[in-house]
């Protein structure tokens, strides 16, 4: 049911703007909250949808016209035939309708008006939940019947084909596939899934943006790729079976140590490592082991910052005052790197301390003041009763 306050504006601004009745749609950002730069490995992730999210409010309109307005921003674009060399916010709605038409859908005109509160810029895969979002209220409105992984593989080439991203599967998998208090361990070889109770009762998550985008993070990541690559093709050519860093192993590398040159080595170790800690976290949840899973967070952050060298000294200083907390289980950078957003997995009766302490710390050591959202775990893309 429409029943918050985002909800209430979108459906009210489409009902200004057109005269019809919409289809209302969530799709939520996520987290992952221990698997990273493994999905373009073939590897393990573990994220969840949350309850920052952006709402859709659409409907047919049978003029061969599509008319979208961004509720955030407050602008209205309209185009009569899809464009590959727009920019900004549409270029994921025209990539959206590419796909569909793809599919040789007929689509006579939409009227669109969407707004969310997922900050951008923050690693929550905001671009995502546009994408899914739209593509999820398009399958009912088109009475296409796309299961939900065709409308997560459409809208990833959506992300590939339109705006430029090669991005894994995971931000999609998680804005469709997401369900309230779980986490999943996806499998990005196979895409299998399987989810995992996530206690929220004692313990609540905080995102801390350390607001820093060092220029580094696009270039590192396409270097870390091409490292990977390379340490693949020297495992395969001892083993041909190893055709990613999943099908190898710690024992297995030091093996064939001396083949390495050190950074590509441990480039390779970390992603390794960092599958077991992903198997190992799913295990904690089983056992309801959160002291476990918090730890192995640690270990994550420092994969990423001594092996893998994506993190930077904000995200460092940030996981290390956490370190001092004894209410704080775990923590690590989220996301591609060199700035953005920390993950804590911190006890829930103490939320104002955290922020109080986590702010002052940070601030005093860098002079920034950083931003903190406290996030559920939410269900993944829905219709929402109007």
């Amino acid at each position: 049911m429409i029943n918050d306050k985002l909800s209430e504006s979108v459906f009210n601004r489409f009902s200004n703007l057109f005269n019809s009745s919409p289809l209302i749609v969530r799709a939520p950002g996520r987290v992952n909250l221990i698997g990273e730069h493994t999905d373009y490995n073939e590897g393990f992730v573990l994220p969840a949808s949350i309850d920052k999210e952006i709402i859709f409010a659409i409907a047919i309109n049978n003029d061969n016209v599509f008319r979208f307005h961004a509720f955030d921003f407050n602008e209205t674009y309209t185009f009569k035939s899809i464009n590959p060399e727009v920019k900004g916010w549409q270029v994921y709605l025209h990539g959206v309708l590419a796909q569909f038409e793809k599919e040789r859908v007929k689509i006579p005109g939409i009227d669109c008006v969407f707004g969310g509160n997922i900050p951008v810029g923050s690693g929550l895969s905001s671009s995502a939940a546009l994408e899914c979002g739209f593509a999820y209220g398009l399958n009912i409105l088109l009475e296409t019947n796309f299961s939900p992984y065709k409308l997560i593989t459409m809208a990833q080439k959506a992300e590939h084909e339109y705006a430029g991203v090669m991005c894994g599967i995971m931000d999609q998998f998680a804005s469709i596939s997401g369900k309230k208090d779980h986490v999943f361990r996806l499998d990005c070889r196979s895409h299998d899934f399987s989810y995992y109770p996530f206690a929220m009762d004692n313990y609540i998550i905080a995102l801390v943006n350390s607001k820093v985008t060092h220029e580094l993070a696009s270039s590192e990541y396409n270097i870390r790729r091409k490292e990977c690559e390379e340490g693949v093709a020297i495992l395969n050519e001892k083993n041909s079976c190893i055709i990613s860093l999943r099908d190898t192993n710690p024992d297995e590398l030091l093996k064939y140590k001396s083949l390495f040159n050190q950074v590509t080595y441990n480039r390779c170790c970390y992603v390794v490592k960092e599958n077991i800690r992903v198997l190992d976290a799913c295990g904690a949840l089983e056992k309801k082991d959160m002291q476990r899973f918090g730890s192995l967070m640690y270990d994550s952050h420092a994969g990423l910052k001594d092996e893998y060298e994506v993190s930077c000294p904000e995200l460092d200083i940030l996981v290390d005052i956490t370190k001092q907390m004894s209410y704080v289980l775990g923590a690590r950078m989220m996301g591609g790197g060199f700035g953005g957003c920390t993950i804590n997995l911190i006890k829930s009766d103490h939320k104002d301390k955290f922020q109080h302490e986590i702010t002052e710390q940070y601030t005093r050591c860098t002079g920034l003041i950083p931003n903190i959202y406290f996030v559920k775990l939410s269900d993944g893309a829905r219709s929402l009763k109007t």
